[in-house]
């Protein structure tokens, strides 16, 4: 339970102080809760990869950095990116500096562009949600990949996409809510509105 009675997802709970705040606006009002547009798709794909192998926090502490170093993740802008783009982007110290994560969404982008719409990449990600099933009682019983996550992945790298295997793409469809892994006792409900407690 968190400091103002109500229970949340463990990894959401952490000391008081800014970064409290951060972590639990992220629970309250985006994670888990429905996500079908497009650009803002690949904004949350985008920052997955980037995590990997990092503190989901760190992300969120430079995500308007990102935001702003990749115009907005607007698809055919990043799609257009260069080799010059690609080193200011390893000289922007208010970003994650990873070659291989920066030319991955580059390259992403432009496999997005390829499917045509932002629309397009919607549709796609979503024709891997599984059906509804019922919430975990505990974090230790929620997975890290599923069938989904796995056909999801292998998918998107037969069409281009890069850093995104199985695990990343679970924890994108988590993030977006094509499943809902709120534990049992949250009180965020799984369409994104509060439960009242």
């Amino acid at each position: 339970m968190s400091d103002d009675g109500l229970v949340r997802c463990g990894w959401a709970v952490v000391r008081p102080g800014p970064d409290a705040d951060l972590y639990r606006n992220y629970h309250d009002d985006e994670w888990g809760h429905p996500l079908k547009d497009g650009t803002a798709l690949f904004e949350r794909m985008s920052l997955e990869a980037f995590q990997s192998g990092l503190s989901w926090l760190i992300i969120l502490r430079k995500r308007e950095n990102f935001r702003r170093a990749f115009h907005g993740f607007d698809v055919e802008k990043v799609a257009r990116f260069t080799d010059d783009d690609v080193e200011r982007l390893l000289a922007d110290n208010g970003i994650v500096r990873n070659r291989a994560k920066i030319e991955a969404t580059v390259a992403n982008a432009r496999a997005a562009v390829d499917l045509g719409s932002p629309q397009d990449l919607s549709d796609l990600l979503w024709s891997f949600a599984p059906p509804p099933r019922p919430r975990f009682a505990e974090l230790s019983d929620i997975p890290s990949t599923s069938p989904e996550s796995t056909a999801m992945a292998r998918e998107l790298k037969r069409r281009g996409f890069r850093f995104v295997g199985p695990t990343t793409a679970y924890a994108l469809m988590q993030a977006t809510g094509m499943v809902d892994d709120h534990i049992s006792a949250c009180w965020v409900q799984a369409n994104g509105s509060k439960r009242v407690q």
